[in-house]
């Protein structure tokens, strides 16, 4: 992914000579008359207005590309290709093999040289083989595409997740992340509703050409706008991005070394939250990739309807992300606001599969409970990493956990079509589910909590 980017037509936002880095000390005290960057809004309202907008429809575009796999499945693709309920879990879970054999290559290239860069290449790249799927007429072709997919969105988050460290400070990071991966769940929200209708006017071919096309035009906004650094950007003066690396810098100062890569990803933590990540995973992708069928099998809808239907979890899923997030930022226990969340959802899937096939919108009404329980700790959870590990390590741990996530979302798409395929029910992948959640909302207390000083609030947030 090393690729020179071309030379843009605006040479003083890329080629101006870098700011130096500011002193881990802090920031420096403002001149007599002159006010203080941090002591006001105007700096952190920059920040949040500029950045997070951005973050939020690059990982936006990111799960189109992914997810729109089920709504296709569901609208046709099934039938055309000839795929049974076991391959087309196989073609869902293969995005998931590339995304786990290239998330730490692709985090530690973002974190040595530039994340900005990596991203700009994947947005191109990944919205031209979303788009190639619909022009495909076999499943053997379509896992290599899918798999394609996957190995080009594979360090996106790590690399996303250290671009927002390297802007906002602790006390923010929980928000920040959670605008970041709120794109998840709004992006399935509307992907469902509008993915298909759109299927009833074009047909799946039409929905994956038509929603692969923004990521390619994105990049160039995205390139135009993110810098890897405050003191790249510049809509930024000297002192504002000094007072927030320096904010940034004293928290790191205060973090124990990871003595390396290779030590940072075997520490127990990390070892800990990769299983976690993986179980949890398994669930939510379990979730999203069989929703749209289980609601067509269950309410009897056509495909537009069906697509409406299974938006509904996901916009009760952003609104509980939100709560979550700042309650987290508040309290600054982040494990906390993880396992009792994971743990609702597995009781959620248990009550779902008790009530059975034959009260489906009962059932229905715990999926939506399920889905939103899932989703709600993302921000807390990727926020809590960098807390623990210096940057210099950070990328390649979050790069490791997610790629166990990927493991996970294999395992979830897979087996959970084989399951319903198997079984000619949900009642075993309901069960599978609520086992997984229940089992990662009892690991993550076993975390070991950090044991270091909190660094002074810094009034660089909003």
């Amino acid at each position: 992914m090393a690729i020179d980017v071309p030379p843009t037509a605006t040479p003083s936002r890329e080629t101006a000579p870098l700011r130096p880095a500011p002193p881990a000390s802090g920031p420096s005290n403002p001149s007599p008359g002159q006010p203080d960057p941090l002591a006001g809004g105007f700096l952190a309202s920059k920040r949040w207005t500029k950045l997070i907008p951005i973050a939020f429809v690059t990982y936006s575009l990111a799960y189109l590309d992914r997810s729109n796999f089920s709504i296709a499945v569901a609208g046709g693709m099934k039938s055309d290709l000839n795929l049974s309920a076991s391959l087309s879990a196989l073609v869902g879970a293969s995005f998931f093999l590339g995304y786990f054999f290239f998330q730490i290559p692709g985090a530690i290239y973002a974190e040595r040289k530039s994340a900005v860069r990596l991203v700009f290449w994947s947005l191109i790249a990944w919205g031209a083989l979303a788009s190639l799927q619909g022009l495909l007429t076999s499943s053997t072709a379509l896992i290599v595409v899918r798999f394609g997919v996957g190995v080009v969105e594979a360090a996106v988050l790590p690399a996303m997740v250290i671009l927002l460290a390297n802007w906002f400070t602790s006390k923010e990071r929980g928000r920040a992340n959670t605008y970041l991966i709120l794109g998840n769940p709004i992006t399935v929200m509307w992907l469902s509703a509008v993915s298909g209708y759109l299927i009833e006017l074009t047909s799946w071919r039409g929905m994956f050409i038509i929603e692969g096309i923004p990521a390619i035009t994105w990049a160039f906004v995205f390139r135009y706008i993110m810098r890897d650094r405050p003191r790249d950007a510049a809509w930024l003066d000297a002192r504002e991005a000094e007072a927030v690396e320096a904010a940034i810098a004293a928290e790191q100062a205060k973090i124990k070394p990871a003595g390396g890569y290779l030590k940072a990803m075997t520490s127990r933590n990390v070892v800990l939250l990769s299983v976690q990540y993986f179980l949890w995973s398994l669930g939510i992708y379990g979730f999203v990739f069989w929703l749209p069928s289980i609601v067509s099998a269950g309410s009897k809808s056509g495909i537009g309807l069906t697509g409406l239907i299974s938006a509904i979890p996901y916009g009760f899923a952003a609104i509980l992300m939100l709560v979550n997030s700042r309650a987290s930022d508040r309290a600054g226990n982040r494990a906390n606001f993880v396992w009792p969340w994971l743990a609702l959802g597995a009781a959620a899937f248990y009550g779902s599969y008790l009530l059975g096939a034959d009260h489906f919108w009962w059932s229905f009404v715990l999926l939506v409970v399920a889905g939103g329980c899932m989703y709600a700790p993302y921000g807390p959870y990727f926020a809590y990493i960098p807390e623990f590990l210096p940057r210099q390590t950070a990328a390649a741990s979050i790069a490791l956990i997610n790629s166990f996530g990927g493991l996970g979302g294999f395992a979830g798409a897979y087996l959970i079509g084989w399951l319903n395929d198997s079984t000619g029910s949900t009642d075993a992948s309901f069960l599978l589910m609520a086992a997984c959640l229940a089992i990662a909302a009892a690991i993550m207390p076993l975390v070991a909590r950090i044991n270091r000083t909190r660094v002074a609030d810094q009034p660089v947030g909003v």
